[in-house]
């Protein structure tokens, strides 16, 4: 999606992945087949590259340290080096003033009996590295899930969180260039299913005061990251009324994706114009949307509704195994009525 708003702006696109026949290689002008750590690849894409950009926070921090002085990174490096760990980002986020849940670090079993005797229970336990839709970590609810947790403490350093009492979970796409110029995209309500994104509704079904701090939450942490690139910001509101930051996405995210069609520009056009340091848009809505994600178990069912819905815009992402939970496309739906697009939605059992 990044690719297609390149060419749509007249650039060139060449890409590093280890699958040749990835979704991003279907749409580039060129491709290099490698792993995300091997430096000598992604000198080639340095030396082949005007602008280098990333998508992916697992990206080796090393390697693109390495080639910084050879192509532009316009996001750098220390953006990456904060949010592919989240004990750093967490950390920073709370020295910046930014509502957090408690946490504490943790590297072995007799930390994580301290940080309990801290935080107290329901607590989540996670790796700092890796990990994503619920991978790689572990919600403790008494002190016989404690024994569930060797597996996470052998994967190295971990993170305990405490529980965030939430009446809704919500994102905020800020983007941002090199002049330090800013364009912030509407609030997105997302709904999970077994801690996988399902929906996002826009606008977010919260006050105008809530959307317009989240808003100003969102730009606080752009200006504090010096921010180049998209961002998305996962955040909770809680049962108390406030808002407490989940996590950082240096990238485009995936609650992002209803702005295609949605918004007078895509967070992927946005992305592209702050790395390259273009004038930086004023975001519009233009019409309410719901997007659902396709997962592995939707795929038959959405190519069924393809015929049935002629106003919805289907999304493939051209990969090539099918697989119960892995994303495999999305659908954006314009709407004037948000409670009746959630009941169509449903209605289709394709997502039951």
């Amino acid at each position: 999606m990044l690719t297609f708003a390149a060419k749509q702006a007249g650039m060139r696109v060449v890409i590093l992945d280890s699958d040749p026949d990835c979704s991003a290689a279907q749409a580039a002008d060129s491709s290099i087949v490698a792993e995300y750590s091997d430096k000598k690849a992604i000198e080639e894409l340095a030396r082949r590259s005007d602008v280098l950009t990333y998508e992916f926070e697992n990206v080796d921090l090393e390697a693109l340290e390495d080639v910084s002085d050879k192509v532009l990174i316009p996001q750098g490096t220390e953006l990456l080096r904060i949010t592919k760990d989240r004990l750093r980002e967490k950390t920073f986020l709370k020295e910046h003033g930014l509502q957090v849940a408690p946490f504490a670090a943790v590297s072995c079993e007799g930390d994580l009996v301290s940080a309990i005797e801290e935080i107290g229970y329901p607590s989540v336990l996670k790796t700092c590295e890796g990990g994503y839709d619920g991978k790689s970590q572990l919600v403790l609810h008494t002190r016989e899930d404690l024994k569930k947790a060797d597996e996470l403490l052998e994967q190295g350093r971990c993170i305990l969180e405490g529980w965030v009492e939430f009446s809704m979970e919500c994102s905020v796409m800020v983007a941002r260039n090199m002049d330090g110029a800013i364009s912030v995209f509407p609030v997105s309500e997302n709904i999970h299913r077994n801690q996988i994104l399902h929906e996002s509704i826009v606008p977010a079904r919260m006050s105008g005061e809530l959307q317009s701090n989240a808003k100003k939450m969102a730009e606080k942490i752009a200006n504090s990251l010096n921010l180049c690139g998209i961002l998305g910001v996962e955040m909770f509101v809680g049962s108390d009324g406030r808002l407490y930051v989940n996590e950082l996405a240096p990238r485009p995210h995936n609650s992002g994706h209803y702005s295609i069609e949605a918004c007078n520009f895509s967070q992927f056009a946005v992305h592209n114009r702050a790395i390259c340091n273009w004038p930086m848009p004023k975001i519009d809505l233009l019409s309410p949307v719901v997007m659902v994600n396709i997962l592995g178990q939707h795929v038959d069912g959405c190519r069924k509704l393809v015929l049935k819905k002629p106003q919805w815009h289907f999304h493939d992402y051209g990969k090539g195994e099918i697989r119960i939970d892995r994303k495999m496309g999305h659908v954006t739906i314009l709407t004037d009525d948000i409670e009746k697009t959630l009941a169509e939605v449903e209605d289709t059992s394709v997502w039951d």
